[in-house]
């Protein structure tokens, strides 16, 4: 589960989520999309580079 906000600055970054990902997934840079997306704070930035979906892993085993 991708958080709602950046832990440290409080910014509001979930509804980037599912654009940045599709985005990776076809291809692009991750530094570009969070710079056409406008997140340019590095702590937001760390939280869409650093993020793992443990969802998907855990829920096999649920």
């Amino acid at each position: 589960m991708f958080p709602i906000r950046c832990f440290t600055c409080g910014k509001v970054i979930s509804r980037y989520w599912e654009e940045y990902k599709q985005r990776v997934k076809d291809g692009e840079k991750p530094g570009k999309i969070l710079d056409d997306l406008g997140i340019e704070r590095y702590c937001c930035r760390r939280i869409f580079l650093t993020h793992v979906e443990t969802i998907d892993i855990l829920s096999r085993y649920g």
